[in-house]
């Protein structure tokens, strides 16, 4: 069987990004409250997940190391590329909620329009979209 073959066989259906998260309850509130997520489910005391528009976000109750998290940050490395549409809508229903806004909204040399989010545990999430 040909690798197009193999290929067209199967899709990929959803992915998860899977964050560690020293608090998993300030995780969770910050994404529903802050990023206007929903609790999809949580499991035990260290894991759920929260999901918007049908896509989610894992957060797990783990120890991370701080110098990683302060590198990525220090050299904006995303956690998250978030593909979006009404990023102006977003943006500001982002700031009225009160996220985490490090870098603002602004065009790109690469064609799109997006901004930067931060969360409690220092993850970086970009929200973009195409200009038109």
């Amino acid at each position: 069987m040909s690798p197009v073959a193999v290929r067209s066989a199967a899709q990929i259906t959803g992915i998860a990004p899977q964050f560690l998260v020293d608090d998993l309850d300030r995780a969770i509130a910050y994404y529903c409250d802050r990023l206007g997520f929903e609790l999809d489910f949580k499991y035990q005391s260290f894991y759920a997940g929260v999901r918007r528009d049908g896509f989610a976000i894992h957060l797990k109750h783990a120890a991370k190391l701080a110098a990683d998290r302060a590198h990525r940050k220090q050299n904006e490395h995303l956690d998250a590329y978030i593909s979006v549409s009404g990023i102006r809508g977003l943006f500001s229903e982002f700031e009225m909620r009160g996220a985490e806004v490090i870098k603002p909204l602004e065009e790109r040399p690469w064609a799109c329009l997006d901004f930067y989010v931060e969360d409690p545990d220092g993850y970086i999430l970009c929200f973009s979209e195409p200009k038109a």
